[in-house]
């Protein structure tokens, strides 16, 4: 199995050293982001995508209950998908919080989906000191569905009002564009008013390799700097994390995993293979580690990215 392969070949640590556990647990999702992996170049689907949804089962026997016990996170956020779109979800955040009752959950979720009695059921599994959800809700009403295409605002909402009041912890993210920069403000005010925990906001640095006609830069915000990194800092490494995506394979980390249904398969196996993609830092790093772990004189890729980042209630 590709976990047990990952035990025997790590180098940095052991599978028993593993802290963080990001699971994709499907490839469907209601929206059609523009700059999302799953619609670049189809205005609402890439059919040739692989469609894969991950089961409790699945779960079960890919990783031992030693080993979600040793876990301090496991959250679902999708490269393709959206986890509330899943039909086990709920199941498997209880499944884990059953293993292990300290561990923190978390999930990413454009907030448009499913009723508002699921969300406050979640909100009751996800009741520990540090679970949370974040939504990412990009402007106010006439703004958030330009970038998140389909996205229905009044459902997202009420789901997030639900989720909020059964107990749960709501993170709003926003992702900054010229036609939503000046409501930065009032969406803060609006997720304190409706208990939000945190707001942050920032530029996404999918610009420069999704470039869409209709979205630009923000003039009164940093654009993120993407440049030839001199180095390798692993945030997977840094953080003792491991990826599951959504067909069962357990990678490295997210980013390949953006790449899971693209990649030839050479490099299929180097990504699955540690050692052999860290020695490869050494001379000619992967491009994807080195856009996204790349490191030089400005820092890192992390360093810095949310512009604003405050804490409501």
């Amino acid at each position: 199995m590709a976990l047990l392969h990952m035990a025997q070949t790590l180098t940095q640590f052991d599978l028993d050293q593993v802290k963080v556990l990001h699971i994709e647990p499907t490839t469907l999702c209601n929206i059609a982001c523009p700059q999302c992996n799953r619609t670049i170049g189809d205005p609402y689907y890439n059919e040739e995508r692989d469609r894969s949804e991950l089961t409790l089962t699945k779960i079960r026997n890919t990783f031992s209950d030693d080993f979600i016990r040793q876990l301090d996170k496991m959250f679902m956020c999708g490269n393709f998908g959206e986890p509330a779109a899943a039909r086990e979800t709920l199941d498997i955040f209880k499944y884990f919080k059953q293993i292990n009752p300290n561990i923190t959950l978390g999930m990413n979720t454009n907030g448009s989906l499913r009723s508002t009695k699921w969300w406050r059921e979640l909100a009751e599994i996800l009741s520990g000191q540090f679970d949370y959800v974040v939504w990412s809700i990009d402007g106010l009403e006439d703004t958030n569905h330009i970038y998140r295409v389909g996205a229905r605002w009044n459902k997202i909402i009420d789901n997030a009002q639900a989720f909020i009041d059964a107990g749960g912890s709501a993170h709003w993210d926003m992702l900054i564009f010229d036609y939503n920069e000046h409501q930065v403000d009032a969406a803060t005010e609006m997720a304190r008013e409706l208990g939000f925990t945190w707001f942050r906001a920032k530029v996404s640095k999918r610009f420069d390799y999704a470039p869409v006609d209709f979205l630009n830069t923000p003039k009164g915000w940093t654009k993120p700097n993407v440049v030839k990194r001199t180095g390798i800092e692993c945030i997977a490494l840094k953080e003792r994390s491991v990826y599951m995506v959504a067909n069962g394979d357990v990678l490295p980390c997210c980013w390949f995993g953006a790449e899971a249904f693209s990649l030839d398969s050479r490099a299929q196996e180097l990504v699955k293979d540690l050692p052999q993609l860290v020695e490869s830092w050494k001379t000619d790093p992967h491009p994807i580690c080195s856009s996204t772990c790349g490191v030089d004189e400005q820092g890192t890729s992390f360093d810095k990215q949310w512009q604003k980042e405050i804490q409501l209630n």
